[in-house]
């Protein structure tokens, strides 16, 4: 990865995961509910990569709404029907180098449990940018289609489906197959525009004065979503499968013949997939279809590889929203030559101060780019941009559009100076000690984070309040309405001014004030994650809360962290790693959560000490009482129980056995305490199974615990 544990602070990771997360939801939400993209595949896959390099680097921050942990996005104000789907339609890990790919390789062999020389053949295709659709057919017939929405819920497109002459009605049956069609049988895949229907379809648009379309994508998606079928009629949509969900039967225990059964059927495959077994094969193939991309009708952005093997695909699983036995290998970057016509300061919900080049528009791989992140004070430094440089902009899969170099470095101009002053409220903007982040100290008192951090407070992953939208906060802000969170809940009072307003109907303020209302009790740990506190996060909020730090005693405990605080800071003059353990025993012992460090507890103390902070607390509570809470977790014979496995294990690797512990509720440990409740000996088990033995734990072999997990997993 390009930063770890030694480049970059603790404190830096969370504050980033959390901005990656919202940034990373928006644009699903842009993407695959309003098929309105404001970045690049390229862009996007650079957002979940660097995500996943921080998540792998600070596996204890990981947060609940990690987008590792969310496909697509909900579908919301759609004009179709809602489709819940039957299996998960789910979504793919992407690698980005040759290294990745063999990586990948070598974790599927490592989870088998397969020897370095065993042969792992896999399929590789080329992966076409469309909307993903899933076709359920029973006894041959077509019955239902629908998009992928969130992965358990899309959107029914049956009548606009039936429109598409590359899907049959009716299955085929070829002798090949013994004249045998499944009853059952989901066949998934992409609906797609091809380039040259796109540019008609944009021709015709401008000659009549309507929309036109940013890419083939967004025309596939937005032909396919209507709500008269006669409109998708009239676009020239084809499909591509590429997988297959729910069945009652498969015609092939490999997924390659699976995939010609389905070609065989009457449904339409890539032609350029293909099954290897090494992967310098593999590789060649890829670098083929990248040589030809250009001059293919059809845009792609990468090439899929899926293990063959059906039974070893049973065994790898998923991860929480991809598949182990899939990789979507991504091509690589792009770049152009511009100028940086200006420097731009944005100031965020926690007061960053976030620099944005804007470009001279420059296309970079089929995109117009004409901003670019340059992420904070010392990446100019680094740089070593000005105003009216030219630069070498780069965008692909393994980073955000970005300056990859300054090529007027050494011309004569005057240095940037990054401003010491808020742009929105001219509150000193200063940096943290250890921090390269400049932030504006304004608080609430700045527009601009008062009104983003009123906005975290509603969104999907806080209080999740529908109808109170970006929009809507904007103006009660702007009106005078709205100016703490607790305000939300006295817009009761504004109703009838608000009927007043231009643009505000009586059904939908009455919507917005229902769904306020409904939130009078809401979940605590989401309520304390609204309030917008850095570090504290979802999954932090919860430990928090779930570990008896009460709404009562919130304050009384960040006073006392507080205290420890500045008492570890007076003594900061002994040694760092005297200072460290100090500083971790001391709020372990106010604040003993596993999984809550120094940074969130100083995080909570911080807020806490600044008196504005401490009166918005207690205004909120006058309107809000949130019950007490209850962790949610799934109740079975093992929930709750710690397992831990030991020895070799003949038919699973150590990583599936702990997989399948967790799908059953259980914590999969790696050492033996009073605590454990099991053991599981594998062949040379030693000091773990004696240890067992003495504690009188209860121990059995590998044998005895595939039959408790096949007995519970049903």
């Amino acid at each position: 990865m390009t930063e770890d544990k030694a480049t970059i602070s603790e404190a830096d990771a969370a504050n980033e995961l959390m901005r990656l997360a919202r940034d990373i939801a928006r644009h699903n939400q842009l993407y695959h509910a309003q098929d309105n993209p404001e970045i690049s595949d390229a862009e996007y896959d650079a957002l979940i990569r660097r995500n996943n390099e921080l998540e792998q680097a600070f596996a204890h921050l990981i947060r609940d709404d990690s987008p590792n942990k969310a496909v697509g996005a909900a579908v919301e104000n759609s004009p179709l029907s809602k489709v819940t789907h039957e299996q998960r339609m789910m979504s793919l890990d992407n690698g980005f180098s040759d290294d990745d790919i063999a990586d990948w390789l070598g974790r599927v062999r490592r989870y088998l449990s397969l020897s370095d020389d065993a042969k792992i053949a896999v399929t590789a295709e080329d992966k076409i940018d469309g909307l993903s659709c899933s076709l359920r057919y029973e006894r041959g017939l077509l019955i239902l289609a629908a998009t992928r929405g969130d992965g358990q819920v899309g959107e029914d497109v049956t009548a606009n489906v039936r429109t598409i002459a590359d899907i049959p009605q009716r299955l085929q049956s070829p002798d090949m197959f013994d004249d045998t069609i499944p009853d059952l049988f989901e066949i998934r895949g992409e609906i797609y525009m091809a380039k040259d229907d796109f540019i008609a379809l944009n021709a015709a648009q401008q000659k009549s004065d309507k929309k036109i379309f940013a890419n083939p994508r967004n025309a596939a998606a937005g032909s396919l979503r209507q709500k008269d079928a006669r409109v998708t009629q009239q676009r020239a949509l084809k499909f591509w499968a590429h997988g297959w969900g729910v069945h009652s039967a498969l015609p092939a225990d490999n997924a390659y013949g699976v995939m010609q059964a389905i070609k065989a059927w009457g449904l339409p495959l890539s032609p350029l997939v293909k099954r290897f077994e090494t992967l310098d094969d593999v590789l060649l193939h890829y670098r083929a279809i990248e040589k030809k991309r250009a001059e293919l009708n059809y845009d792609i952005d990468g090439v899929v590889y899926k293990v063959d093997r059906l039974d070893w695909q049973k065994r790898l699983g998923f991860l929480a929203k991809a598949p182990r036995w899939a990789l979507a290998h991504k091509f690589s970057a792009e770049q152009a030559e511009t100028l940086l016509e200006d420097i731009d300061i944005q100031v965020g919900r926690t007061g960053k101060l976030t620099p944005v080049g804007r470009l001279k528009p420059v296309t970079v791989g089929g995109v117009v780019v004409s901003n670019v992140t340059l992420h904070n004070r010392d990446e100019i430094a680094r740089l070593g941009v000005r105003i009216g440089d030219r630069v070498l902009v780069q965008r692909a899969g393994d980073v955000i559009p970005q300056i990859a170099e300054n090529l007027s470095r050494d011309e004569s101009r005057e240095a940037y100076v990054f401003p010491k002053l808020c742009p929105i409220c001219k509150s000193e903007a200063i940096a943290e000690e250890g921090e390269v982040d400049v932030r504006c100290t304004g608080g609430l008192i700045c527009s601009a984070q008062a009104k983003e951090r009123l906005k975290h407070f509603v969104s999907r992953g806080a209080l999740d309040i529908e109808g109170l939208g970006e929009r809507s906060i904007d103006e009660f802000y702007d009106w005078g309405w709205l100016k703490s969170p607790a305000d939300i809940f006295r817009l009761k009072d504004k109703r009838d001014a608000l009927l007043a307003k231009e643009g505000w109907q009586e059904k939908s303020v009455d919507n917005m004030l229902f769904a306020i209302e409904a939130k009078r009790k809401p979940d605590p740990a989401k309520l304390l994650f609204g309030l917008g506190i850095r570090h504290i996060g979802i999954t932090t909020a919860k430990d928090m809360i779930k570990e008896a730090i009460a709404f009562a005693n919130l304050e009384n405990i960040a006073a006392r962290i507080y205290e420890v605080k500045l008492n570890i800071v007076r003594g900061k003059d002994e040694k760092i790693s005297t200072f460290h353990n100090r500083r971790d025993a001391a709020i372990k012992e106010i604040v003993p959560i596993d999984g809550v460090g120094h940074v969130a507890a100083f995080a909570l103390a911080d807020f806490f000490h600044e008196p504005h902070n401490v009166e918005i607390w207690r205004g909120l509570l006058e309107q809000v009482s949130p019950p007490n809470y209850i962790s949610n977790v799934k109740e079975s014979a093992w929930s709750g129980k710690t397992i831990v496995f030991t020895g070799k294990l003949e038919q699973m690797s150590r990583d599936e056995a702990k997989a399948q512990a967790e799908l059953l509720g259980a914590k999969a440990a790696t050492s033996i305490s009073a605590k454990t409740d099991l053991l599981v000996a594998g062949a040379g088990a030693g000091l773990k199974l004696k240890k067992a033995q003495e504690l009188g734990i209860e121990t059995i072999d590998e044998a005895a615990w595939r039959e408790i997990f096949n007995n519970h997993s049903d």
